[in-house]
């Protein structure tokens, strides 16, 4: 290749983006930015096998290349928030989610997936507006596999929390499931309502909060966006 053209590839727009979201650390940690991520310990549970180094790095440089801004003190105490420029990725991140859908999904095993990911993005996408006021404690239990197949989810309008160890709150709701039915409902594959009737999932306890289930229930906001025939590029996910 001539130095004309090197030159000219080092001054593409294309490859000025490649530089800056390349990285799939990078785009993970902007995915759980949208998905509602500030803090670091949000960063370690969203992708936990990033390592601390690499995480404080990618950091960094968002904040450096215009991405997002830091607020709030040093180390852990610190909120990271996006830029204009940053909340503009998120039509890119949604249609790799629209690619991995389609075409990621077919080479992905159940075994492969991090059920602390999963659980993550559940809590992550509830509808609360769908939910009495004031705080809702769900209980899960995933009942086909032997280790972290316990998990509560406390949400608000203005906290969610997800635990791994009994919060010591009432719980509201107990839910019975499979990961692999949970993945389903939240990538559109399988509705609430089909689920509960071919009785792979159970729900027990308040009876309005498990009556409604199927207008609160965590669904990807990619999968949400293609039922009711909206580009997922231009449909904002959720903070």
């Amino acid at each position: 290749m001539s130095e004309a053209a090197k030159d000219l590839m080092s001054h593409c727009p294309a490859t000025k983006a490649a530089d800056l979201l390349g990285d799939k650390w990078t785009l993970l940690i902007l995915r759980a930015m949208i998905l509602g991520a500030t803090r670091y310990s949000e960063f370690s549970v969203a992708i936990p096998r990033i390592s601390p180094s690499v995480l404080s790095g990618r950091l960094k440089a968002l904040c450096d290349n215009g991405l997002a801004i830091k607020r709030g003190g040093a180390g852990q105490q610190a909120r990271y928030r996006l830029t204009p420029s940053g909340r503009e990725c998120e039509p890119m991140i949604a249609m790799l989610a629209v690619w991995g859908l389609k075409w990621a999904e077919r080479h992905t095993r159940v075994e492969q997936i991090d059920v602390g990911v999963t659980m993550w993005d559940l809590h992550k996408t509830i509808d609360c507006a769908e939910l009495p006021d004031g705080e809702t404690v769900i209980a899960i239990t995933l009942t086909d596999l032997e280790e972290h197949n316990r998990w509560w989810i406390c949400v608000s309008s203005r906290e969610r929390d997800l635990c791994d160890s009994d919060p010591g709150k009432d719980v509201d709701l107990y839910l019975r499931a499979s990961l692999d039915t949970l993945i389903a409902i939240w990538m559109g594959d399988l509705s609430v309502d089909e689920a509960l009737r071919d009785e792979t999932i159970s729900m027990t306890g308040e009876p309005h909060i498990a009556d409604t289930a199927k207008f609160w229930f965590p669904i990807s906001p990619v999968a949400k966006a293609q039922k009711s025939g909206m580009n997922p590029a231009a449909m904002p996910l959720p903070a």
